[in-house]
């Protein structure tokens, strides 16, 4: 399967959840990284108009869900997120945002990620590190 029938596989797989819902789209997808973007429009922005952290969370937890599902063995095992922490260094108004997930360690039994936000001029707006457990498939 080449990259972009990969990128569409992930897409069509997050139709109809709140990841769809608030306008994420994966953008690019490799063995060590995965991209995508999120709006700043209505779905995302806090009552002043800014994009609200919640959102940036939300994307970075994707992305990095996402690229840890990528690294386990899809037959019988998955991933969840068991922690996350994101540091808002900048806001933004409108426009996208772009994050870039690329793994800090790949264990058997968990899995932490840093996920990278910019906005549309490449400042950096957001730093986050998730940590993933590996489970079983039920």
């Amino acid at each position: 399967m080449d990259k972009h029938e990969k990128i569409q596989r992930v897409n069509d797989s997050i139709q109809n959840t709140m990841t769809s819902t608030i306008g994420i789209e994966i953008t690019d997808i490799d063995n060590d990284f995965i991209c995508g973007k999120m709006p700043v429009d209505e779905r995302t922005i806090q009552p002043f108009g800014l994009l609200h952290g919640g959102a940036s969370a939300a994307l970075a937890e994707t992305l990095g869900s996402i690229a840890g599902g990528i690294k386990v063995y899809p037959n019988n095992e998955t991933v969840v997120g068991i922690e996350i922490n994101a540091n808002h260094l900048k806001s933004a108004r409108d426009g996208w945002v772009y994050g870039k997930a690329t793994p800090i360690r790949i264990g058997k039994k968990s899995q932490v990620w840093n996920i990278e936000i910019s906005n549309d001029s490449g400042d950096l707006i957001c730093v986050s590190r998730l940590t993933l457990a590996v489970i079983p498939k039920k």
